[in-house]
């Protein structure tokens, strides 16, 4: 356990920031799970969009480097764009 309150404190806003971090990275895990199961490239383009922004969103939230939010909307777009 911690000794200082400064720690005590920092132990709290981890903790509420591991949080929101797993559940935001769910939520991305969840919607590149979508756009990759889709069969049609009008299902691949819906799921795309929502994954996009949710991309976007948590870049700029700092929750993922922007770079990974740039590769990861890259290889979703590449893929959509295989579809028939």
């Amino acid at each position: 356990m911690p000794q200082h309150k400064s720690a005590v404190k920092r132990m709290r806003s981890s903790l509420r920031r591991r949080e929101r971090n797993r559940h935001y990275t769910s939520m991305m895990k969840t919607a590149i799970k979508h756009v990759r199961s889709a069969n049609t490239k009008g299902q691949g383009e819906a799921a795309l969009l929502k994954a996009v922004s949710l991309l976007d969103s948590m870049a700029s939230k700092g929750i993922i480097h922007r770079n990974k939010a740039a590769n990861q909307k890259s290889k979703l777009t590449k893929f959509v764009k295989k579809l028939r």
